[in-house]
């Protein structure tokens, strides 16, 4: 039910699904199977609004700011792909600490590139490192100053749109002794001497997405593409992050209720003993169990959202949306896969591929053992 939300984001919702429907799902399947960016359809997705509707207008954005619209729009296009969703919101999380720490110069001149609606430019978000995951302040790509530019060395890992985007929001550090004192963050676009793809990673989900290694040699950034003042880094890093725990969730609720959908609508038509198999307590009870689940974590979702709206500490709900949404996306689509029996698990089917996808959720932004730790640490205060 949409009770909760206003009339606008209500049809904002039918324009997404539609969007889903019509162009993400007939080729969801295809570019699964090839590995491929499908860039045709993240180029109708540019010419749609869904890379720039959450900037300002004076940006090039569709000025739809709110993280509940957010929400709203990435559920219905996870529902379409997850990996497609995974494209777009990558690139929204590279737009967040942007609006946060940028100048109206900066703005102006970056958002406008990620927010075009001409075609696709995609942002990428590089923090992760093979040393520095849930430790983001351990990181060690360095920056070292060098008269009006910085000189920055090092690597970023699992980098979502990792290799293929035109432009990298780049955390790096200048001292690793003050761990997230010493984080700045940077603007590089693509083509930057010294910038360059590493490997493509092979995944068992969101295939569509590209993620992988990018690498720093000695790449010049001018003083104006820094983000924050010299060492502030960290703080747009993590309300960064916060906001994208929610619309993470966002996602994965696209996924289950995906897997959900297809799941009640085949038990309807298979039948088994003369009668439909919803018809059985053993499947009826499962779909139960799988609309309440997915109720209540949307509920939770959406109310994380709302917190983040209104600007007030996000950390725990955050996390617990996170969880929440996630665990609920890997268990609704596990029980779909065996409500379709031996056809869930067959590729000429739907829901084996949104099992595949859901599993990332649990681990993107933050695995869920770290999202239990965040909680624990506001319940119980901090050392």
């Amino acid at each position: 039910m949409d009770l909760d939300l206003s009339k606008d984001q209500i049809e904002i919702k039918a324009w997404a699904r539609e969007f889903a429907e019509k162009e993400i799902r007939p080729v969801a399947a295809e570019y699964d199977e090839t590995e491929k960016v499908p860039w045709d359809l993240i180029n109708k997705a540019a010419k749609a609004g869904f890379f720039g509707y959450p900037y300002p207008e004076e940006y090039g954005g569709l000025g739809l700011t709110s993280i509940l619209t957010k929400c709203v729009i990435l559920e219905e296009l996870a529902w379409g792909c997850a990996g497609v969703a995974d494209i777009i919101g990558a690139t929204h999380l590279a737009g967040t600490p942007m609006m946060k720490m940028g100048s109206p110069e900066q703005l102006k001149k970056w958002i406008s590139i990620i927010s075009n609606s001409d075609k696709a430019n995609l942002a990428a978000y590089c923090l992760t490192e093979p040393e520095a995951g849930s430790d983001v302040a351990n990181m060690r790509t360095s920056m070292r100053r060098d008269g009006d530019e910085y000189v920055i060395n090092g690597r970023k890992c699992f980098i979502t749109n990792g290799g293929i985007a035109e432009v990298y929001f780049v955390f790096a550090t200048h001292d690793r002794s003050l761990r997230h004192k010493g984080i700045s963050a940077f603007i590089i676009p693509a083509g930057t001497p010294g910038l360059s793809a590493g490997k493509k990673e092979k995944k068992l989900g969101t295939r569509c997405a590209h993620t992988g290694d990018v690498i720093f040699e000695d790449v010049r950034v001018p003083i104006e593409n820094r983000f924050s003042e010299e060492g502030k880094g960290f703080l747009g890093a993590m309300r960064a992050l916060e906001e994208a725990r929610v619309t993470m969730a966002a996602t994965a609720l696209g996924v289950a209720q995906a897997a959900f959908d297809y799941a009640l609508a085949y038990s309807k038509e298979r039948k088994t003993f003369g009668q439909p198999i919803a018809k059985h307590q053993a499947i009826a009870f499962m779909l139960a169990d799988m609309a309440t689940q997915i109720a209540a974590a949307r509920a939770l979702t959406w109310q994380a959202a709302r917190v983040a709206d209104s600007g007030a500490p996000l950390n725990q709900i955050a996390s617990m949306a996170k969880i929440m949404a996630s665990d609920v996306a890997v268990k609704v689509t596990t029980d779909a896969v065996q409500i379709f029996g031996g056809y869930g698990y067959i590729r000429d089917y739907p829901v084996e591929k949104l099992m595949r996808d859901a599993k990332i959720k649990q681990i993107y932004e933050g695995t869920n053992q770290i999202q239990r730790t965040v909680i624990a640490k506001e319940l119980i205060g901090r050392d």
